[in-house]
């Protein structure tokens, strides 16, 4: 979704949504586009972030 059209948003919300069974009410939808806006724009910050090759996992500590 790296160039995403207002249709590829409103699509991905349908889809999702019907997908989770939920209905999506008209009122809602500026909320759920936003959201996911900013979403998108934050993963793409993590995804776009280059690690060094050495780079290794973080320990797993359980209590």
């Amino acid at each position: 979704m790296a160039d995403r059209s207002d249709d590829d948003l409103n699509d991905y919300i349908d889809a999702v949504g019907r997908a989770l069974g939920l209905t999506i009410e008209d009122a809602w939808r500026p909320a759920i586009r936003a959201n996911l806006e900013v979403s998108l724009r934050l993963a793409k910050l993590v995804d776009d972030y280059k690690l060094p090759d050495q780079s290794e996992p973080a320990s797993v500590f359980i209590a």
